[in-house]
């Protein structure tokens, strides 16, 4: 395998990842889509045109993937979409980040990875250029969706994890999917006095979980065989600084310098981390 393929699928999940935060965004932010509705629409899609891509090539869908995949996939997706509505973008994004951190260095740390000396010093660039960018101005963050936040981080970091081991990105992480639809489905059952809709923001939806969830998760799901925890969870506080860029772009954000630093000071970090890499003890939560 070309030492190449590593890099270029792990940044395309980085875009996928940065991309389903600009459509959370547009949705929630701009429609009148309910959180919990855009997270089954989101779900179902994503399943769907996964399913449609597995049965093409002569899968059964519902053979790969596991229950405990979909649980975390579901906490993630629904814990980010509630939590989203009443927290500042930042406040957000460092709960998030910081909790997707401390679950996979800690397990990582504890099968036995170790960082060099570079790469303490590249995670201690990378975070501080994301608090640089996102900290100034926050102000205090409701308890409740802080926490569900930070579940939403703990859960991604969890489903990242277990696709370390996967044989087969595409089918397992169809089967993830597929097994997440009828908790979304029950959740929104559950929250149904709540239930707001909007074509546009149920098109962001769909948007989000067939291309940027259902397809940047199988990418995911092939980059991490070969990263280490501690390099995947560094590697994905690129998140925040592409959707910041994005946002420029696509939502007519300004653009300032402190954008700029970070980024620098973000991905300079990001690229110290990946540049060495250590052996792996056995990843056994994957199994």
């Amino acid at each position: 395998m070309s030492p190449l393929r590593p890099i270029a699928l792990t940044t395309l999940a980085m875009l996928a990842f940065a991309s389903n935060s600009l459509l959370c965004r547009m949705a929630l932010k701009h429609t009148n889509i309910d959180p919990v509705s855009f997270t089954s629409v989101r779900l179902i899609s994503g399943a769907l045109v996964l399913g449609v891509l597995l049965i093409s090539r002569g899968d059964r869908v519902y053979k790969p993937g596991n229950w405990r995949s979909a649980f975390a996939l579901f906490v993630y997706a629904a814990g980010f979409s509630v939590a989203y509505l009443r927290l500042p973008a930042g406040v957000g994004a460092l709960l998030l980040f910081g909790a997707v951190q401390i679950t996979m260095i800690s397990y990582g740390l504890w099968t036995g990875e170790r960082f060099q000396r570079s790469q303490v010093i590249g995670g201690v660039i990378a975070l501080a250029g994301l608090i640089g960018l996102l900290l100034p101005g926050l102000s205090t963050p409701p308890l409740l969706s802080s926490l569900l936040m930070v579940s939403a981080g703990i859960a991604w970091g969890v489903y990242s994890l277990r696709g370390q081991r996967t044989d087969d990105p595409s089918g397992t992480t169809a089967g993830n999917f597929l097994r997440a639809v009828p908790l979304a489905i029950a959740l929104s059952v559950m929250t149904l006095p709540t239930f707001t809709w909007d074509n546009v923001g149920a098109g962001y939806a769909i948007a989000s979980g067939a291309i940027a969830s259902g397809l940047g998760y199988t990418i995911w799901y092939q980059a991490m065989p070969h990263l280490q925890a501690t390099q995947a969870s560094i590697v994905q506080l690129s998140v925040p600084i592409i959707t910041a860029i994005g946002a420029v772009f696509f939502l007519r954000e300004p653009i300032t310098l402190r954008l700029g630093l970070a980024a620098i000071a973000v991905l300079g970090g990001i690229a110290l981390v990946i540049w060495q890499r250590s052996p792996r003890k056995n990843q056994g939560i994957c199994r």
